[in-house]
């Protein structure tokens, strides 16, 4: 079941240790069949050289395991819950990266202070609440999920536009079309976490990006005027040139 999105999902963890954002175990990823209702998550607490495609979990959006022998990522209450309110998502990371866990554990946003940021998030990274005793000791994981989406309501913040946010006291989670682009997303949240840190470090100033400049690099890379990158002429240049290939031969 699912054998191609469990490939995809697979390799998508496999990015976390090559990409430093996970230490052991402490992250994962899973991604979504929007169509079957259903998604693919890492199982819980395996060491990533020892993971397989095989060992991914199959489970519904109400967190139950359709398919797998391994029990699956702890997250998953906190993953289905994303899924079930952030409509337009296909996969999801959370690791425990030591930058975006500093300012999770001094519970304050990660400031939009440089194009890095702006390229990919539109605006700060919002972070949530800590969860109180009562919603730890009811259900954990399912209230992450809640204080996350109920921060991003309270904010009028788009989840699209800004694909991450973090928990208070706990780590990042950011999302994204596919497994994949969730973990760059992750990447690209932990970089600009180091890059405020050491920005407050230098100066108290408030040294948000301006407006314009947010849109300008936001803009650039997403939505329908969007000009960086090649979109598909390099994709069709390889063809071309396959095509020539062939016709030589």
């Amino acid at each position: 079941m699912l054998e191609d999105l469990k490939q995809e999902v697979y390799e998508a963890n496999m990015q976390l240790p090559k990409l430093s954002l996970v230490t052991f175990t402490w992250g994962n990823v899973s991604g979504i069949d929007r169509d079957k209702g259903l998604f693919v998550i890492k199982p819980s607490g395996v060491a990533y050289d020892k993971l397989t495609a095989a060992d991914m979990v199959v489970v519904n959006l109400k967190g139950e395991v359709v398919e797998g022998e391994l029990n699956p990522s702890s997250d998953t209450p906190t993953h289905a819950y994303l899924y079930n309110h952030f409509p337009n998502i296909g996969g999801i990371t959370h690791t425990h990266s030591p930058w975006a866990v500093s300012f999770a554990a001094a519970k304050m946003d990660i400031p939009a202070v440089s194009t890095t940021h702006a390229d990919t998030f539109y605006g700060d990274i919002p972070c949530a609440p800590a969860l109180n005793e009562a919603q730890i000791k009811s259900a954990y994981e399912l209230n992450t999920g809640k204080v996350i989406v109920d921060e991003f309501e309270k904010r009028g913040i788009d989840p699209d536009a800004v694909p991450a946010v973090l928990v208070s006291q706990h780590g990042p989670f950011s999302w994204g079309d596919t497994p994949d682009k969730s973990v760059y997303n992750a990447k690209v949240l932990e970089v600009s976490a180091e890059i405020a840190y050491h920005t407050l470090q230098l100066t108290r100033d408030d040294t948000h990006v301006p407006q314009y400049l947010l849109d300008k690099h936001y803009y650039r890379k997403h939505g329908k005027n969007a000009y960086y990158g090649q979109n598909n002429k390099l994709s069709q240049s390889h063809a071309k040139k396959q095509s020539e290939s062939k016709d030589f031969k």
